[in-house]
């Protein structure tokens, strides 16, 4: 696995290092809080220099994409983004793919400890094609931001987060109206990494645990936290943003095809009230518990400047939505994210 490159902007005021794969970046500068209502108001950014970069060029690079991915890729316009998946034969989701392309090139950032396996698998796939995989992420960084538009020209490259532009062809799986997601505003930029100081210049920076308390709580699934080794698209709620039902064969497609036409997946995505009387929040991974037997497991957690502890889980479809869950002794009241 490639050991990601320890930020500069540690040495910020008040820094305190994440955790685990966040551990590269800050958790947060002294007020988590505080930076959850700056991120809100649109006033501060997020150090996600930990996130790799990976580039694809070459003219065949859209069409090459598009036949691998969960996405519609053909004809992308510049500098406007999608988010991709890319399943395992059955159907399991294997990598999340932030892509940008500016016209000569396909930017992709995705998870910290993804970029060695992606790349190589990606490098497997090319064969005759007119298209160079490369990790750039020695050369190039990333940093969250609260915005709603893509990136225009004289702007660093963006990702947009799709999150908030919920369609109806998926609302079966889940909620439509008062989804928390059609409030979030995010992209991600791309700068040289060089530049990364200055690019945030003046602005205040959040942690992670301020952008991962505003994800938990506008139920956004994170790959390598709200999945595992056989997660489905349709338990985490990703058709909304990462899988167009209509284009052609991918890898894994059938399996999309024939949950969303003919089942409901095994697992779904609950968000989850936790009780607030105790000072400790459930550890990541906890069982999740109904009258003594396990049902799910805590996928993410955190404290929400508004809503305080939340977390999501990924419990037994069949679970009742008023069921009384338990975390330990952490009581949590669900809210449903995928229907039953």
């Amino acid at each position: 696995m490639t050991t990601a490159l320890a930020s500069p902007l540690l040495g910020a005021p008040r820094a305190v290092a994440g955790e685990g794969v966040d551990a590269p970046v800050a958790a947060h500068y002294g007020d988590p809080m505080r930076e959850q209502r700056l991120l809100v108001e649109r006033l501060a950014v997020v150090d996600l220099s930990h996130r790799p970069v990976l580039t694809v060029t070459g003219a065949d690079r859209l069409s090459w994409l598009h036949s691998l991915t969960t996405q519609h890729l053909l004809g992308l316009p510049a500098r406007e983004s999608r988010e991709s998946l890319i399943l395992s034969p059955k159907g399991h989701i294997e990598h999340d793919l932030h892509l940008v392309d500016d016209g000569e090139t396909t930017w992709i950032t995705t998870e910290p400890g993804a970029s060695e396996a992606l790349l190589r698998w990606l490098d497997s796939m090319r064969f005759m094609l007119r298209v160079e995989v490369a990790d750039v992420s020695a050369a190039y960084a990333v940093l969250g931001e609260p915005h709603a538009a893509e990136s225009l020209p004289g702007e660093p490259l963006a990702w947009r987060d799709p999150w908030p532009d919920l369609v109806g062809e998926t609302a079966a799986y889940g909620p439509e109206v008062g989804h928390p997601g059609l409030g979030r505003q995010w992209r991600e930029l791309i700068v040289p990494r060089a530049d990364l100081v200055a690019t945030v210049g003046d602005r205040p920076l959040a942690g992670m645990w301020a952008a991962e308390a505003l994800r938990v709580g506008a139920w956004r699934p994170r790959l390598g936290f709200e999945t595992d080794h056989r997660t489905l698209v349709h338990e985490v709620d990703w058709l909304r943003s990462a899988v167009h039902l209509h284009k052609g064969c991918y890898r894994g497609q059938e399996t999309v095809a024939r949950v969303h036409n003919l089942g409901r997946p095994p697992r779904r995505l609950a968000f989850l009230h936790l009780d607030g009387s105790g000072h400790i929040l459930p550890a990541r991974g906890s069982a999740v518990t109904l009258d003594g037997r396990a049902v799910g497991f805590l996928t993410s957690v955190a404290r929400h400047y508004e809503d305080g502890p939340i977390g999501l889980a990924l419990v037994k479809r069949n679970i009742p939505v008023d069921a009384e869950l338990l975390i330990g002794d952490t009581a949590a009241a669900q809210t449903e994210i995928v229907a039953r």
